[in-house]
């Protein structure tokens, strides 16, 4: 039905359903910050208050991916998308009635983001590894460019709507939209089981047949004493510090650089809008290159775009500045899995990916409570920002350590063989 010698490989419907999913999942997640303020003044809370009720729930975000994760290899890619979307659908309606810091905690906190994790591309990253084997980076790639469509889509959408409507209007019209969009796509798109030879061509179908048996891949708790899995890790830890300290305390911080609330989340914006064409520049290159100098890059140049971020002084050194660091502002998570896929093999990636995200969101629940704590302390964003520039280099240095793909068996280990 899905054959990989068809006209029009069904994969790439998966990709792309998939990349939608994502730009409202990851959007809302990343697209706190036009919500950040007006839920504080309503409910009453301090910016400390609400930055640590968001770091919890970027924490919970990340203890659920594990468990997505492994949701995916037992019960399938929708069971988990449709039990992800009722739990956002739930946690909203609950959201918007929460008055008090407790109920808004366990509904905005914990709830929403068991949901997000369950519709987020962990959940997503399994099926198109299965579905592609020639063009994986790419198709991991393209998944990516959800991320920053919703960082380039969903910020202004939320500030607007959030202006016009009030954040509780704003959210329950976000529900409405993801749910009429994930469940036909969860029914009717998502298919986990993929050709035989994938996206092979003919005579790359033939050159397999000849081609020796690939060692078997190692046991998750074999991984788990290898060098580059904690590599992975640790550069996921400075991803996701960055750019949840971008989408929870970006717009704030601008807006206290004294630009107004539109032109700070257009700011925002135009990073994942260009971030869009630069993930699909990246792709093209990420089954060509090297990914560890790819990944490398993307760190380094984000890193530095971040200690820019928080000098720029017009609107010209801003959008100049989000348009640079946009260019690379996608692609690590896309490379990272990729790079987990190559070492280990697919056969665990849902899980090591889940695993390895947790230490994306880690940093993300660290940057997020930090960057309302060190402004309200200090009175200035540099101890968030620099930290999350210092980090990216340190991330760029771990990746050009990561070793070459087709390593299984090889990876450099922790702990010597018993």
């Amino acid at each position: 039905m899905h054959s990989q010698t068809s006209r029009w490989y069904f994969g790439w419907n998966i990709v792309g359903a998939a990349a939608v999913l994502t730009l409202l999942s990851v959007g809302l997640r990343l697209g706190i910050g036009p919500l950040f303020l007006p839920i504080a003044h309503d409910l009453g809370f301090s910016r400390s208050l609400l930055a640590s009720i968001v770091a919890a729930g970027m924490l919970c975000y990340g203890l659920a991916m594990p468990l997505a994760g492994w949701l995916v290899a037992r019960r399938g890619t929708r069971f988990v998308l449709l039990l992800g979307t009722s739990l956002v659908v739930l946690s909203i309606l609950w959201s918007v009635h929460a008055r008090g810091p407790l109920t808004f905690l366990l509904a905005f906190g914990v709830l929403l983001s068991v949901g997000l994790a369950f519709t987020s591309p962990v959940a997503l990253t399994p099926v198109i590894s299965h579905w592609f084997t020639r063009r994986r980076g790419m198709a991991l790639f393209f998944l990516s460019t959800g991320s920053m469509g919703g960082m380039a889509v969903m910020t202004p959408v939320l500030s607007y709507a959030t202006q016009a409507m009030g954040w509780q209007t704003t959210l329950m019209g976000f529900a409405a939209a993801f749910a009429a969009f994930t469940i036909p796509v969860a029914i009717f798109v998502m298919h986990d089981d993929a050709p035989e030879h994938t996206d092979l061509e003919p005579h790359e179908i033939a050159a397999l047949r000849t081609k020796p048996a690939a060692p078997a891949s190692l046991k998750l708790r074999e991984v788990m004493r290898t060098r580059p899995f904690w590599q992975v890790v640790l550069g996921l830890f400075a991803c996701g510090f960055s750019m949840n300290l971008l989408g929870t305390h970006g717009m704030p911080m601008l807006m206290d650089h004294g630009f107004d609330a539109f032109s700070s989340s257009m700011g925002i914006g135009l990073i994942g809008l260009v971030a869009i064409f630069g993930t699909v520049a990246l792709g093209r290159l990420a089954d060509r290159v090297p990914r560890r100098n790819l990944l490398a890059v993307i760190y380094g140049i984000r890193g530095l775009g971040f200690f820019a971020l928080v000098v720029v002084g017009t609107h010209f050194e801003l959008y100049l500045a989000a348009s640079i660091g946009g260019l690379v502002w996608a692609g690590s998570i896309a490379l990272s899995s990729a790079i987990l896929s190559d070492v280990y093999g697919v056969r665990l990636v849902g899980v090591l990916y889940g695993m390895a995200y947790l230490g994306h969101q880690l940093g993300a629940t660290l940057s997020s409570w930090l960057g309302g704590w060190a402004y309200e302390r200090f009175g200035t964003h540099w101890v968030a920002f620099g930290t999350a520039g210092a980090l990216l280099l340190v991330a760029t240095a771990i990746s050009l350590r990561l070793p070459v793909k087709g390593f299984t068996l090889a990876a450099p280990r922790l702990v010597p063989n018993a």
